[in-house]
């Protein structure tokens, strides 16, 4: 990307600088943390990932003003497993959330979230942080998973894993634990609600999290931004620009809001998407793009778990680009961290602090080595090097099960083309050895995915 093609030692370097405080703090100053996530993205789809047919300038305003990591990744292919990492900092396969809840919408299903972990808006909100959830859930609708019980004072949005974008009978929209109806756009009344959020709580401070459901199907977009994109000839592709354009709209509608509360050099922000888009035959697509990346969502291959991944703590953290794999896991702790709470050996944490790495690169990497584990598909990254088992449907559609072990070398072949596992027979053997330990710490998930990737562990 234009002025962002520096060497890593530089763009490092550039972060080590810590500037100046902030110039408008809360009144205990403690930062102001802001979590934004999207749903199903293309990996190349933004701007700040070279993509020109979408502009997305809100997004990249963000990442050129903070840090890009262009080895960004997420703990699951799929979107209630990663949320699940997420807002507890640890591998989900650890209790059990392995795939999406079945029963969603049933509200008595008691699949979701475990109620022995500790949510990332739990530990503000013992710290004194006003805590607000504005859109998707996806962690369970059983009263007792609600999110206000799950540490969140506020909630906006919707339960479950899918929702129309417009108010029609089958909307689910709630304000706490009210159903309403809500006649905006929703992804503009994310934004609305989001910057609300921050207007009620601008004199303390407060954790937000913003999770949109855009991009993820249905794909319904308005008129005023479809007619922006007329350039675009496939109208499904079409429908996807204008419902991206609108989160970054909203992206844009929050960060005016800091800017009007003079909060924006003491609010740490983050940005991710859930998964990779999804693109493989067999799943519900949107006609995002992961080039140059292979795979989709529901793959452990780079296209599923490989994401748009930025920090920006402005006045704080100078911008850079990182080229050392993190994982979503990391940002419960560097928040964390960030705000003076204290970590605690007995939350195990699987993901870390951040800033460590980010303010003295003489430090090396925040992770060795990387897991994944989706039913029978299952990789691990440790170093340049990956070994992954991924979903067949890829390569040859319909088909059932998974590939045998695969190793890719990824700072040579991102798009994990080139299978070296013939030529590299100890490199495989050592990454199995690894995996297999990880895995034996893991419990069985709690309840099933499909089929295709259920079933009994790899055992050699």
């Amino acid at each position: 990307m234009p002025g962002r093609t520096f060497s890593n030692t530089l763009t490092i370097a550039l972060s080590c600088l810590l500037v100046t405080n902030a110039h408008a703090e809360s009144k205990s100053g403690q930062p102001n943390v802001l979590l934004i996530v999207g749903d199903d993205m293309g990996y190349a789809d933004v701007g700040f990932h070279g993509g020109t047919e979408i502009p997305t300038p809100h997004l990249d305003s963000l990442a050129a003003s903070g840090i890009r990591f262009t080895n960004g990744y997420v703990s699951g292919p799929y979107c209630s497993p990663t949320r699940a990492g997420l807002l507890t900092g640890r591998y989900q396969q650890r209790f059990g959330h392995e795939f999406n809840p079945r029963d969603e919408g049933a509200g008595n299903s008691g699949h979701g979230l475990p109620l022995s972990e500790i949510t990332i808006a739990n530990r503000f909100k013992t710290a004194g942080y006003a805590t607000g959830l504005v859109g998707k859930w996806h962690l369970g609708s059983n009263p007792k998973q609600h999110p206000q019980q799950r540490g969140f004072d506020e909630f906006f949005g919707f339960l479950g894993g899918a929702h129309t974008y417009f108010d029609r009978k089958n909307a689910e929209v709630v304000r706490g634990k009210t159903r309403i109806s809500e006649p905006e756009y929703l992804t503009d009344a994310f934004g609305r609600e989001a910057s609300a959020f921050i207007e009620r709580h601008h004199k303390e401070p407060f954790f937000l999290s913003l999770a949109f459901n855009a991009v993820h199907t249905p794909m319904e977009a308005n008129d005023e931004r479809l007619a922006k994109f007329t350039s675009i000839s496939r109208k499904p592709r079409q429908t996807y620009a204008a419902m991206l354009s609108a989160m970054d709209d909203a992206v844009g509608t929050v960060m005016a809001s800091l800017r009007t509360w003079k909060l924006e050099e003491n609010t740490l922000i983050f940005f991710i998407s859930d998964n990779g888009g999804p693109t493989m035959k067999g799943t519900t697509v949107n006609n995002s793009s992961n080039d140059p990346l292979r795979g989709s969502k529901r793959t452990t291959l780079e296209g599923g778990v490989r994401v748009p991944f930025v920090i920006r703590w402005k006045g704080k953290l100078a911008p850079a680009v990182y080229d050392h794999p993190v994982i979503q896991l990391d940002i419960q702790p560097t928040a964390l961290a960030a705000a003076g709470i204290e970590i605690k050996a007995d939350w195990k944490f699987d993901g870390v602090n951040l800033l460590p790495y980010l303010q003295d690169v003489s430090r090396g990497q925040p992770h060795e080595t990387l897991y994944w584990r989706f039913g029978d598909q299952n990789a691990i990254r440790h170093g340049d090097w990956k070994l992954v088992q991924y979903d067949r449907n890829v390569d040859s559609f319909p088909t059932r099960g998974v590939t045998e072990p695969r190793l890719y070398n990824l700072k040579e072949d991102i798009g994990e083309a080139r299978d070296q596992a013939e030529k590299q027979p100890e490199k495989v053997r050592e990454l199995k050895a690894l995996w297999q330990t990880w895995n034996k710490e893991l419990v069985d998930p709690l309840w099933g995915g499909d089929s295709t990737r259920r079933g009994p562990r790899n055992s050699d």
